[in-house]
């Protein structure tokens, strides 16, 4: 989890950055590298806890198991 945090704390930090720094290829570049990081990141997390993301990013077993602890906030 805190791992998942530090990558999307530093996606984050380069979105802002390449709002105003739009053409900054070495940093789209990273940015596209810690998207596909960040998505296997929580992938993994899922197998082995359970869903994380909201709004149709992560299925849930059967039955809906979102309210299964412990919650990612929790880890």
């Amino acid at each position: 989890m805190e791992k998942i945090q530090q990558v999307d704390f530093a996606l984050v930090e380069l979105t802002l950055y390449l709002d105003t720094h739009p053409q900054d290829y070495r940093a789209i570049q990273q940015f596209n590298q810690l998207a596909t990081e960040s998505r296997q990141l929580k992938s993994q997390y899922e197998q082995q806890f359970g869903p994380l993301r909201q709004f149709g990013g992560s299925y849930s077993a059967y039955p809906w198991n979102w309210n299964d602890s412990p919650w990612p906030w929790q880890m």
